[in-house]
């Protein structure tokens, strides 16, 4: 039996949680999400806790029954308090600014590149170098802040580029002078 399956969700206070056959929906705060479960699982709510059970014992199941309850385990957690990623531009003249929803950077190109938000997802910068993205999907807000990344990756001789908050970037040496 899956170690991370067999612990119970606790339900916080302000999140509805509603399930209709193989779909669980939790309602709160911050929006509503939704899971659909397989049925190697049982999904069922009992005292302020959400018990996800396999049906068998099997191994495909017991990876299954992990994966469903951290799958809502995210999304209770979702809407309750969110899930935020963070992001910082290193380099010389790289900015970024918010221009109505929209986030405008200057990246070092010929242009700016400028991207638009998904659905639920809210972006924010603070000091033109740091990046926040919010929302109650984290696979969503994880995507998202991936391309803003990609829009500029880090480079491993100076380090200027987009990076994760905390990032160590391995840098390389540079061209070895004459001796």
């Amino acid at each position: 039996m899956s170690r991370i399956g067999k612990k119970p969700i606790e339900i916080p206070s302000g999140v509805e949680i509603k399930i209709d056959g193989n779909v669980i929906t939790a309602k709160g705060p911050k929006g509503t999400e939704s899971v659909t479960f397989r049925d190697e699982v049982k999904v069922s709510v009992a005292d302020n806790h959400i018990i996800v059970e396999p049906n068998s014992d099997d191994r495909k199941t017991n990876a299954l029954h992990g994966l469903f309850r951290t799958l809502i385990a995210n999304a209770v957690h979702g809407v309750s308090q969110g899930f935020e990623k963070k992001l910082e531009i290193v380099g010389v003249g790289y900015r970024a600014n918010m221009e109505g929803t929209k986030l405008n950077m200057a990246l070092g190109y010929s242009h700016p590149v400028i991207i638009e938000p998904p659905a639920g997802i809210t972006l924010s910068v603070e000091a033109n170098t740091k990046i926040s993205v919010k929302g109650s999907n984290k696979q969503t807000v994880g995507d998202v802040a991936a391309f803003i990344r990609s829009k500029r990756p880090p480079e491993v001789y100076k380090g200027k580029g987009v990076k994760y908050e905390g990032e160590h970037i391995r840098r390389k040496a540079g061209k070895a002078g004459k001796k």
